[in-house]
């Protein structure tokens, strides 16, 4: 399956979920802690609150990166299975010049975490 494919099934995937559920499930695969940080939230348990049914909405620049973060992760953890995608979500990027695609989903680099998402299905070398 190429990536484009990937990528497409996961925006689509993405957009069906609903945020809170996309909320769960990046808490589960990567944790509270990183999904704040690359929401761009201040409180490490924030995330935890958005999940909740009766919780509070995030705001639309924190939706795009939740909704950005899940899409990298289905199209890397499709992949290259799940422990991979979370070391590849927390460290030093090649193809994100030495940054890690939280910190690059937190800045709203969307065109370069997809790019690096690819290129690590890809393995293409940087």
């Amino acid at each position: 399956m190429s990536i484009s494919t990937i990528q497409n099934a996961g925006f689509a995937g993405t957009a069906r979920l609903g945020i809170r559920e996309v909320v769960r499930q990046l808490n589960t695969a990567l944790g509270a802690t990183l999904v704040a940080a690359l929401s761009g939230g201040k409180d490490p348990r924030i995330s935890y609150k958005w999940a909740r049914e009766n919780g509070p909405e995030p705001k639309p620049a924190a939706v795009q990166r939740l909704l950005l973060a899940h899409r990298a992760w289905v199209a890397v953890s499709t992949n290259e299975g799940e422990d991979v995608a979370r070391l590849w979500f927390i460290g030093a990027n090649p193809w994100l010049d030495e940054v890690s695609p939280i910190e690059a989903i937190a800045n709203m680099e969307s065109k370069k975490v997809m790019a690096a998402a690819q290129a690590m299905i890809d393995e293409m070398t940087p």
